[in-house]
C-alpha cells in the first residue's frame, strides 16, 4: 500500500533552544544540524534571525552548511524588518523558507494587539506578501489557532492562499486542543478554505495537557502532511511534540497511510546527542528514547520477553537504534531473569540450582534498588550450592 507523505519540520534549534538553560552556541547548532540532515528532517527551522545577532549568525551558517534537498527556514513576526532581516539569513539556503505570522485567538488579537479580527488578516496578508518578495516558499503561523473560532480560522486560510502562501501551520500554541478537536479543525479547513490544496496544512502542538503527539496524529489523519516537532519533545513551558514519537507511531499504525522519510534508526544516538548539547536529561519513562523505553524488572514481562520479545515489546529496539531489551534485576524479578542475567555472566543453572540462588537473590534484591552483574557473583558464592562458571 503506498503511504502518503508527511514532512518533518525540525524545530529543535528554534523552539526547543526557548527552554531555559538550553541555549546553544553557533557550532553546537552546526553540530545538531547536520545530524538532522542525516536524520533526515526536510525541513529545518534554524532560529529567529531579528532575537538576536548569535541567532542571525546560526541560521545564516546553517543555510551554508545544509546541501541536501532540505529546507531552511527561518521564524519572524509579522513585521517587516523581522522579514527583512531572516531573508538575509536565509540568502545562501538552497531552499529558504521564511515563517511570518501573528495571533488569530480572541485572546491574542484582544490583549495582545489591541485589534480586531479585519487588522489581524490585512497585517497577516502583507507579511506574506512582503515575504513572497524575498522568497517562493512562506509559511504562515496562525498562532493559538487551537482556540481561534474555525470560521475566522478559515477565512484567514483562504486570503492567505490569495497572495501565494505555501504552508499553512494551525498551531496548538497552549496544548488546549484534544485530539478529536485539533483533528477536527484540520478537517474544517480542508474542506472549508477555497483553494487549500495550493497549501500545506501543518500541525505544531504543545505539550501542556500531553497532548502534542496526539494532536498531531490526529491532525495528519485529517489532512495535515507537515509536522513540526522537536527531538525529545523538548520546547516552551511543557514541551513541543516529539520528533521520534510521531514518527514511530506513523511506522507502527501502517494502517493510517502515513509515513515520513526519517531514518528511525539514528533516533536513539539523535536524542542523546540534543540532550548532551542541550544540558537537558531525557526522563527515564520518555518514549522510544527514555532509557527505560526497553527496560523489562517485572517478573511476569521478563518472562514474556525472553520467550518472545512482541510479548511486551511493539517496537523492535533496534529499529530506534537500541542495540537490545534490557533485563533488569530487581525483587520484583523472576526465576526466568535471573537465569537469563545469570547465564551471560557465566553460570548455566540447572532447575535445582537455580530454586536454590533464586532465593538468595531475593534476600539481595530486597536490599537494593537494581541487583547488577557483579552483584550475581556475589549471590552465587553465597549459596552452598557448587556451582561452576561455564
Amino acid at each position: 500500500m503506498s503511504k502518503d507523505k508527511v514532512q518533518i519540520f525540525d524545530t529543535t534549534l528554534r523552539d526547543g533552544e526557548q527552554v531555559p538553560g538550553c541555549k546553544l552556541d553557533t557550532e553546537q547548532k552546526l553540530v545538531i544540524a547536520e545530524r538532522l540532515e542525516l536524520l533526515g528532517v526536510d525541513v529545518i527551522e534554524a532560529g529567529f534571525p531579528i532575537s538576536s545577532p548569535g541567532d542571525f549568525k546560526s541560521v545564516s551558517e546553517i543555510a551554508k552548511l545544509i546541501k541536501k534537498d532540505i529546507t531552511i527556514c527561518g521564524l519572524t513576526r509579522a513585521v517587516k524588518k523581522d522579514i527583512e532581516v531572516a531573508a538575509d539569513a536565509l540568502k545562501h539556503a538552497k531552499y529558504p523558507r521564511i515563517h511570518t505570522g501573528i495571533g488569530t485567538s480572541p485572546s491574542h488579537i484582544k490583549y495582545k494587539f489591541n485589534s480586531n479580527k479585519d487588522a489581524i488578516i490585512e497585517k497577516a496578508v502583507a507579511a506574506v506578501k512582503y515575504a513572497k518578495t524575498f522568497v517562493e516558499d512562506v509559511e504562515f503561523f496562525a498562532e493559538d489557532a487551537g482556540r481561534t473560532d474555525n470560521d475566522f480560522l478559515a477565512q484567514i486560510c483562504e486570503e492567505l492562499i490569495k497572495v501565494g502562501v505555501t504552508v499553512l501551520n494551525i498551531p496548538d500554541t497552549t496544548g488546549y486542543c484534544l485530539p478529536e478537536e485539533y483533528g477536527a479543525k484540520i478537517k474544517y479547513l480542508k474542506e472549508n478554505v477555497k483553494g487549500i490544496e495550493k497549501a500545506t496544512l501543518s500541525c505544531h502542538c504543545h505539550n501542556d495537557l500531553g497532548l502534542a503527539t496526539a494532536n498531531s496524529i490526529a491532525g495528519a489523519m485529517n489532512g495535515a502532511r507537515q509536522i513540526e516537532c522537536t527531538i525529545n519533545g523538548i520546547g516552551e513551558r511543557a514541551g513541543n511534540t516529539s520528533l521520534e514519537e510521531v514518527v514511530m507511531v506513523m511506522r507502527q499504525h501502517p494502517s493510517l497511510g502515513l509515513d515520513t522519510g526519517i531514518n528511525s534508526r539514528l533516533l536513539n544516538s539523535t536524542s542523546k546527542m540534543v540532550s548532551e548539547k542541550m544540558g537537558m536529561n531525557v526522563q527515564p519513562n520518555k518514549a522510544i528514547v527514555g532509557a527505560n523505553a526497553f527496560a523489562h524488572s517485572s517478573g511476569i514481562h521478563q518472562d514474556g520477553v525472553i520467550k518472545n520479545r512482541e510479548t511486551y515489546e511493539i517496537i523492535d529496539p533496534a529499529d530506534v537504534g537500541v542495540d537490545e531489551s534490557s533485563i533488569i534485576l530487581t525483587a520484583r524479578s523472576g526465576r526466568a531473569a535471573l537465569a537469563y542475567r545469570a547465564k551471560i555472566v557465566g553460570y548455566e543453572l540447572t532447575k535445582v540450582q537455580l530454586d536454590t540462588v533464586y532465593k538468595e537473590f531475593l534476600k539481595y534484591a530486597d536490599t537494593r534498588k537494581e541487583v547488577v552483574d557483579k552483584d550475581i557473583h556475589e549471590i552465587v558464592a553465597a549459596t552452598d550450592v557448587a556451582i561452576e562458571k561455564v
